[in-house]
């Protein structure tokens, strides 16, 4: 089975232009993503999609590969597709260009059901709630799922939703797993050919609603399978995030 990690990167954002090229422990960002995804036991190729020359040639003076893509994407996965258009791959990963610690172990955890069922269409990450904030912030994306691990729903709102003990709830309910509670984690498989369709499909409510684009899979009737893993990764949408990416980087360099 090919399978290839496609990291989509565009210099300009709302919150943070140029992120990409922040550095991190003296080295660009999209540096980080690059180097932990291409430590992945199961992927064979990595390549970042981007619309700026800057980011490709970062990528390039590492011995990366990267490829141009139009500017006028609106989304990530139309990036990511635009590329997947020209491959022969069966999988393909997106990996987030702004995930600068994820554990390659965590898009290995997220693959390996897609090699034992051929029927698996798109799969993604999930890792538990351990704090209030987190439950209740609209900028933590909530998922739920049923007994096989395929998602039933993802929100910016607190799921599930506790009626007889909300407000009761504390840090501590959530740190000691009482309740169970999962976050998103925003990297995905898609079956090439399904990823396809999936950019091809128009826009739906749930999507336009909460802003997740996860919801047009949902919407349309296709499962998502969702994999718990227990490691954590910091996406940095702002400078603010790019400290405490930074702070963590120290921490796990001083830990290895």
């Amino acid at each position: 089975m090919k399978i290839t990690a496609v990291i989509p990167a565009r210099y300009a954002s709302v919150r943070f232009p140029g992120k990409a090229l922040a550095e991190i422990d003296g080295r660009p960002m999209i540096q980080h993503v690059y180097e932990r995804t291409a430590q992945s036991t199961l992927v064979s190729r990595v390549i970042v999609a981007t619309d700026d020359t800057r980011i490709a040639d970062v990528v390039r003076s590492i011995g990366g590969e990267a490829v141009m893509t139009s500017p006028s994407h609106e989304t990530g996965t139309d990036r990511l597709a635009e590329v997947a258009a020209g491959l022969d791959s069966d999988l393909i990963v997106n990996v987030q260009g702004d995930e600068p610690l994820i554990d390659p172990a965590m898009i290995d955890l997220a693959i390996r059901p897609f090699l034992e069922e051929s029927g698996l269409q798109m799969g993604t990450l999930k890792t538990r709630i351990k704090c209030l904030h987190d439950f209740l912030s609209p900028n933590v994306v909530k998922v739920v799922t049923d007994n096989r691990n395929d998602a039933l729903y993802f929100s910016r709102s607190p799921l599930p939703f506790f009626r007889d003990k909300w407000k009761d709830l504390k840090d501590e309910s959530f740190a000691c797993g009482k309740l169970r509670c999962f976050k998103h984690v925003g990297l995905y498989v898609y079956r090439r050919d399904f990823l396809l369709q999936f950019a091809a499909m128009p826009a739906t409510f749930l999507e336009v609603s909460e802003k997740l684009e996860q919801l047009r899979a949902i919407e349309n009737g296709v499962k998502i399978r969702v994999v718990e893993t227990e490691f954590e990764s910091i996406g940095v949408d702002t400078p603010d995030d790019l400290h405490k990416a930074q702070e963590q980087y120290r921490k796990q360099s001083k830990q290895n």
